[in-house]
């Protein structure tokens, strides 16, 4: 077994748990040490890498990304990775036997008054009155970290729900001063999704203002992604536009309901699945400019009455069932059907009866005709001995 061990200085409690959530993209065998560290196991994930250096390397590069500083070891158990880290982080590092006593977290009075200040001078020690002096936890942690005993960990399951906060480093009372920091959280969001390979479509950005008030934005997308990039720049469409209130303080990231996500290929002859993305890429960014409600799916439903026989719907969030009309429609009809004379037309085919609507109070009893008038060809009906041009064919 190979463990890394990633040390964090001064973090607070409630980050290490999302921290682990990101980190299982990297490998399942995650564990806490708290308050401030990490422990993976790699060895199975190394070969995916590249190897080991790749994997330090790529694991650097997530920790930078997350705006995160953290000391990282390498050992054959968890433990001794743990104080490697410890050990790194306070002068640069060192082998195992030459760490200094505090980074094992024992009680150093014993040690220090008998002259003991490394980790190899308490290795040295006559283990079974190491053991009456300070009791078999020591030896058997000792033992533990140069692997003389087995080790038992309790590995972090990524949850199915995130939720992260960041305290700022200052107010901030614009919003394009947030996305900064946003960043580093949808970071954490990506690295839980890909531990999960699922995505979100849409995520709350919180903003806590001074005196715990907040206010809530949430981003909708138009398909399930968990790619950083995509999410960052959505956020700073609508950041963009977002006046401040008040000065905020802090910021919380909180995203559910993931959705199953798999890795994609390219194609040969082209990538469908690029394609589309692309086109929700640019769905989202229109509704973030133009408002949700100016941006919408369209998809038929049953129903004869042409005013009837379509509805708004999600982009994407086609209805399953097919319906097909009896005759022909025009794919223009008009908001309000248009009252027109007879010498404006010249018919051509028809009539097509429809009557229907008696159920829901928008009863229609028309006669459809096929027309050609000035503009084209027309769709009108007559009711009630009137004429009323309804819709254009072309």
């Amino acid at each position: 077994m190979l463990w890394v061990a990633l040390h964090f200085p001064d973090l607070p409690n409630e980050t290490l748990a999302p921290l682990a959530g990101w980190a299982c993209q990297f490998t399942p065998r995650i564990a806490l040490a708290p308050p401030d560290a990490l422990l993976a196991e790699v060895e199975a994930s190394l070969r995916y890498f590249g190897g080991l250096d790749a994997f330090r390397g790529t694991l650097r590069a997530g920790l930078d990304a997350l705006g995160v500083g953290a000391t990282l070891a390498v050992a054959p158990t968890g433990l001794a990775a743990l104080w490697l880290a410890r050990g790194r982080a306070l002068d640069g590092g060192r082998e195992l036997e030459a760490l200094p006593l505090e980074v094992t977290g024992f009680d150093l009075e014993f040690f220090r008054g008998i002259g003991i200040a490394t980790v190899g001078e308490a290795l040295a020690l006559p283990r079974q009155g190491l053991a009456q002096r300070c009791g078999s936890g020591v030896v058997d942690a000792l033992d533990r970290a140069c692997g003389r005993l087995p080790e038992s960990h309790v590995f972090f399951a990524p949850p199915a729900r995130f939720a992260a906060r960041l305290e700022l480093p200052g107010e901030a009372v614009h919003g394009e001063a947030l996305l900064f920091p946003a960043r580093r959280l949808l970071a954490q969001l990506a690295g839980l999704l890909a531990a999960r390979h699922e995505g979100v479509r849409a995520f709350t950005l919180r903003l806590i203002h001074f005196g715990s008030s907040a206010e809530d934005i949430e981003i909708r997308l138009a398909s399930a992604s968990r790619d950083a990039a995509r999410l960052a720049a959505l956020l700073r469409e609508r950041l963009d536009q977002e006046k401040l209130q008040r000065p905020v303080e802090a910021i919380e990231l909180h995203a559910g309901d993931f959705s199953p996500l798999g890795g994609r290929s390219g194609g040969l002859f082209g990538d469908a699945a690029a394609e589309e993305e692309d086109w929700a890429r640019l769905l989202e960014r229109l509704r973030l400019r133009l408002g949700r409600d100016a941006v919408c799916g369209v998809a038929t439903q049953p129903d004869h009455r042409p005013e009837h026989a379509w509805q708004r719907v999600e982009p994407g969030e086609w209805d399953p069932r097919e319906f097909r009309q009896p005759g022909a429609r025009p794919l223009w009809l008009l908001e309000e059907p248009v009252r027109i004379d007879e010498t404006e037309f010249t018919l051509l085919s028809g009539p097509e009866r429809i009557e229907c609507g008696w159920w829901d109070g928008d009863e229609a009893r028309r006669d459809y005709f096929i027309v050609k008038v000035r503009n084209g060809l027309g769709w009108l009906y007559r009711e009630a001995g009137d004429w009323y041009l309804h819709g254009l064919f072309a």
